[in-house]
């Protein structure tokens, strides 16, 4: 899942669908502090989280340009294409930061969480042309869109231990509406594609072959689809948890100041 697997990552190994993939060691307000990454890891991870919270917001200036210049957001995916695919891919940096331990958020975890929506543009979105038309398209860029500029903030500012309370907020309640947006941009696209992967086959493997060993494309990703079912809830309810404890913790830390 990727909206699971990065709103939910704003959450992830945190919220819940981005765990602090590249972010502070969880400036989530928790009573116990843990201890953060070295000077050099700070550096890097900040770094990292500057960049991509700058390349999220170039997907996003693209976003607004194309729909002022068109008039209609139909077909935006072309106008970030390029952006889209280059700062998502990227995040894979994300799961060696976890295997060498200067985050420390779950590799497995992690590498769900950036694999899926990696598999989203490239297996999906890139490799089934007809779908980058589609409304749903647009509908789950979007919302991984904001979702991955407040996240990465969020990190950053976090890493500089000085977090801006609308940044912490933003990211544990923006993806009540955020997170079923991406989820249903998702689904709904992986739905526009089934057609064209069944006519043509995309990825699939049939018998006889050498290696005796097949392979549908088309059922698989109806087992990605089917596999929202138990997931989406859980981790949704997750992030509500989170939030409660999260902000809560916050407002009573107020109080004492």
């Amino acid at each position: 899942m990727a909206a699971a697997a990065a709103t939910a990552a704003s959450t992830k190994g945190n919220e819940g669908g981005g765990g602090g993939r590249a972010g502070a060691a969880r400036a989530s307000g928790g009573t116990r502090k843990k201890k953060g990454p070295g000077p050099l890891a700070t550096a890097c991870l900040v770094i990292y989280n500057v960049v991509m919270t700058a390349g999220w917001l170039v997907i996003a200036v693209g976003l607004v340009r194309a729909y002022l210049a068109k008039g209609s957001y139909h077909s935006l995916y072309y106008s970030i294409e390029k952006p889209l695919k280059f700062f998502q891919t990227g995040a894979l940096l994300e799961i060696l930061y976890c295997a060498i331990g200067i985050v420390p958020s779950s590799v497995v975890l992690t590498s769900f969480q950036v694999m899926s929506r990696v598999f989203l543009i490239w297996a999906v979105t890139h490799s089934v042309k007809e779908v980058q038309s589609e409304d749903s398209v647009i509908l789950f860029v979007t919302a991984w869109t904001i979702t991955e500029i407040i996240r990465y903030s969020f990190y950053t500012f976090s890493l500089l231990n000085h977090l801006p309370y609308l940044i912490k907020w933003a990211r544990y309640t923006l993806f009540i509406v955020l997170y079923p947006m991406g989820v249903s941009g998702e689904l709904l696209t992986i739905y526009a594609a089934l057609p064209f992967v069944r006519q043509t086959g995309l990825y699939s493997i049939s018998l006889p072959n050498k290696y005796n060993f097949s392979f549908d494309y088309y059922a698989f990703l109806i087992l990605i689809m089917i596999s929202y079912i138990p997931i989406f809830p859980q981790l949704y309810f997750h992030m509500i948890h989170q939030r409660k404890k999260v902000l809560s913790y916050t407002e009573e830390h107020k109080k004492f100041e």
